[in-house]
């Protein structure tokens, strides 16, 4: 018979599954509070083990090296915000205008909801070779959700596809930049000023096929 390892066997019990777990989320929580606070060059394997107050064998357990542990931590925040967007859309009124401004407001509440997130945006990326390529990523996800939201959205959509998911890209690309800037303070305008405007934006891509036809035909 073979004898349970000693590392899954439960500890004041507690099974080892979920003692790995809580330590994961111990890590991540200390790795967000670093990336969030003190920015991309403090959030070191140390400082995260110390931060969670766990030795650094138990960091290697979860993660093989620092780029995937940071990639873990910005990867979780979009997920979130992806859960949030989407449920703002489902909530709101299939009509364009207070989707529209639903998914906005609902993006604004995230992110300003913990102010860790800000930092990172208005910091870390920046910062990182590493999170710029990710951003990449993220942006092409984002591209996604608008072109998805833009079918189910709309009874006819009069631009192509290819035309669509150039929208998204330039919108979404746009706007992440618009609100770092926002975050980082360089723009004289408040919240409400900040929704509107975006808000605008987005229901004037929908204009588009016009102009579009008539510039290439």
């Amino acid at each position: 018979m073979t004898s349970e390892p000693p590392n899954a066997r439960p500890y004041r019990g507690v099974p080892a599954d979920q003692r790995r777990a809580r330590r994961r989320a111990a890590l991540m929580e200390a790795g967000l509070e670093l990336l969030g606070t003190r920015g991309w060059a403090a959030t070191t394997v140390r400082q995260v083990c110390a931060e969670a107050g766990l030795n650094d064998r138990y960091f290697y357990e979860n993660f093989p090296d620092r780029d995937a542990f940071l990639l873990a931590i910005i990867d979780d925040q979009v997920a979130r915000a992806t859960d949030v967007i989407l449920s703002a859309a489902r909530q709101a009124p299939r009509q364009l205008q207070p989707r529209t401004r639903a998914v906005v407001t609902a993006i604004l509440d995230f992110l300003t909801g913990d102010p860790r997130r800000a930092h990172i945006l208005t910091h870390a990326f920046p910062a990182s070779p590493l999170l710029q390529r990710r951003r990449i990523e993220i942006i092409r996800t984002m591209t996604a959700i608008f072109t998805a939201q833009t079918h189910e959205t709309l009874d006819q959509v009069l631009l192509p596809d290819a035309d669509i998911e150039l929208t998204g890209l330039t919108l979404t690309a746009g706007l992440w930049e618009l609100f770092t800037t926002w975050f980082r303070g360089d723009l004289g305008i408040d919240r409400d000023h900040l929704v509107d405007y975006t808000v605008a934006l987005v229901l004037s891509t929908t204009e588009l096929a016009t102009p579009l036809h008539h510039r290439l035909h």
